[in-house]
């Protein structure tokens, strides 16, 4: 007659706290989902995203936006919270970029959030006002060349995606345009209009694109490796000769440090799969976004390269926000 050992006994315990086990478990109350902006994409993505969620796990996803200090009010959030799965966060590349912008912060990017996926892209896109005497980017290199101090660009403020494109743009060309910060990018966008400044790099919005059409902006260069679908006409930085001018807006979504890796890999499993139906990417398309995941392995690389890239230049620029 078969016997049952005390290993046996250890083995089948163990079995109920497997990844399998833990991850059936999970989620087995509702889960806050803090989000760093209350306004564009990610109001979009987190109300999306808490819907579809629901629909899943049975489980309230509740979001949480928490504005703030450029994101680093939620961010610190999610970073203290309790490390058991049941308190995410959705950001902006602001999550890569605090660690160089503010000399004082309540967190660590890489030491106290754990990355789970990525969400959503949108690249961004260089254009100018229509009395800026270049129709192309090599124009407009030409020119900031020929006038140093002259041109002039607009940005959401200081350490905004639109300030690190334009200085990108800069550095790669070697040409002195001023910065004009404005609290934020669609006010920027909206000064141009009104000719106050000269360009701006912006994300590619449900704004920009009927500007761009109607002939109110001149869209130069799309920062991205690939045409736009929305603007097919306007060719890449790649295609206008300065491939490394790839400034690329992205979502993505954290927990904080020490949640146990079955529940991230459950999480990126079940998001991927929302992110990446028919219905989603349809969704995200009305709004110029792209659904893009991967790993948590490869999101915490590519989360790396981000602080690097934009760290190079945010130093050589001599930016710095004080909070």
């Amino acid at each position: 007659m078969f016997k049952t050992s005390p290993c046996w006994i250890l083995l089948l315990l163990l079995l109920g706290f497997s990844p399998y086990g833990l991850a059936q478990r999970y989620p087995d109350k509702s889960v806050r989902l803090v989000v760093a902006f209350p306004t564009g994409p990610p109001y979009f993505l987190a109300l999306h995203l808490a819907e579809k969620l629901r629909e899943s796990s049975g489980q309230s996803i509740v979001p949480d936006f928490r504005a703030g200090a450029g994101g680093n009010v939620a961010s610190e959030y999610v970073a203290k919270a309790p490390a058991d799965g049941y308190t995410l966060l959705l950001t902006s590349p602001t999550v890569a970029l605090s660690p160089s912008l503010f000399p004082k912060l309540g967190y660590d990017t890489f030491r106290d959030l754990a990355p789970i996926t990525l969400l959503a892209t949108v690249p961004n896109v260089l254009v100018v006002h229509p009395s800026v005497p270049a129709k192309t980017v090599s124009e407009l290199v030409k020119l900031a060349r020929a006038q140093p101090g002259k041109l002039n660009y607009g940005s959401g403020g200081l350490g905004s995606g639109g300030q690190l494109g334009s200085e990108l743009f800069k550095s790669l060309n070697k040409v002195n345009i001023l910065h004009v910060p404005y609290k934020g990018a669609d006010i920027a966008v909206t000064a141009m209009l009104g000719g106050e400044v000269d360009m701006v790099t912006a994300t590619v919005s449900p704004l920009v694109i009927p500007l761009v059409k109607s002939g109110r902006v001149r869209a130069l260069a799309v920062m991205a490796p690939e045409r736009l679908a929305g603007l097919p006409n306007v060719m890449t930085t790649a295609e206008a000769g300065i491939p490394a001018l790839v400034v690329i807006t992205w979502y993505g979504l954290f927990a904080p440090a020490g949640v146990k890796a079955e529940i991230i890999d459950y999480l990126n499993a079940e998001i991927s799969r929302v992110v990446n139906s028919p219905e989603s990417k349809s969704k995200l398309a009305q709004v110029e976004l792209t659904a893009t995941t991967n790993t948590p392995a490869e999101f915490g690389k590519f989360v790396r390269a981000e602080y690097e890239k934009w760290g190079r230049v945010i130093k050589d620029a001599n930016i710095s926000v004080q909070q």
